[in-house]
């Protein structure tokens, strides 16, 4: 059904508008839109949009909220039929290597979408988050457009079928740490993993428990059976708060700012009589 539907767009194609853009997508998607407005608005950066007061948005904001929730859905259908044998852990792990923003960033890259989008950035340094958005607004123009059936096809086929080796993945170990280090270096953060507590369940191995500070405010905590261990858990968990909690990450930056206004301030001399 779905193909056949896509053959009967194929044919028309040549009597649309915007045939550069529907070529774009289709080489993208695998199949050529119907609603072109949706994928148009998938690509609209926030940055690229006047500040002028309107009923809709008309940026991608919107879809890559829709987009993120489906991603995870369609992954999550993918894995539990692939590895039948996995626990729960596993999935959950797997899943969350595939939609991390990096991963959808390399995407977004690696497929052409990052050079459709449109944004007032010159530098991707700027936003470096800019690519994975898209990618996930994109899904969400996709259901908005052709259903869930559609991303489906899209994530098995397209992603999991060409762009990325699920098994592959699965085996990775991404190191939670270096990328969160990363991100605080880019943006000139203050990162502190913190211990907060050693305990023992019994007489087993001591649990350790690390919290991460960033601009010194309170990020999430993380255990583990060692310090690397917490650390990974704690900056797993943090990583995932500052893609979904935009208020979070302006709370940092405002608190850097007042960091460096304080260090930039002239220091009075003292009087040496």
């Amino acid at each position: 059904m779905f193909l056949k539907t896509n053959f009967i767009d194929r044919i028309k194609l040549p009597f649309r508008k915007d045939k550069e853009l529907y070529a774009a997508f289709f080489d993208i998607l695998g199949f050529y839109p119907r609603k072109i407005q949706y994928y148009k608005l998938a690509l609209q950066h926030k940055s690229s949009v006047s500040s002028r007061r309107s009923d809709e948005p008309q940026h991608n904001e919107r879809l890559e909220f829709l987009g993120d929730a489906i991603i995870e859905a369609t992954v999550s259908d993918i894995l539990y039929h692939r590895f039948k044998k996995q626990r729960e852990g596993f999935l959950t792990n797997t899943r969350s290597k595939i939609v991390q923003r990096d991963t959808l960033g390399k995407l977004a890259r690696d497929m052409g979408l990052e050079q459709l989008i449109h944004s007032n950035y010159q530098s991707s340094t700027h936003n470096s988050y800019m690519g994975g958005n898209a990618f996930e607004a994109l899904v969400g123009a996709i259901y908005l457009d052709r259903g869930y059936d559609a991303c489906m096809y899209f994530m098995r086929n397209r992603i999991l079928g060409l762009q990325l080796n699920v098994d592959t993945v699965a085996t990775k170990e991404v190191n939670f740490k270096s990328k969160l280090i990363e991100w605080a270096q880019k943006n000139h953060v203050k990162l502190e993993f913190r211990l907060m507590e050693e305990k023992r369940e019994g007489r087993a191995t001591p649990v350790f428990v690390t919290r991460i500070v960033l601009e010194g405010l309170d990020g999430e905590t993380g255990s583990g059976y060692s310090k690397k261990e917490s650390h990974q858990a704690a900056a797993k968990s943090t990583l995932r708060l500052l893609r979904s909690d935009r208020q979070f990450v302006n709370s940092i930056f405002e608190a850097k700012s007042r960091r460096t206004a304080q260090e930039e301030m002239p220091v009075a001399e003292v009087s040496t009589d």
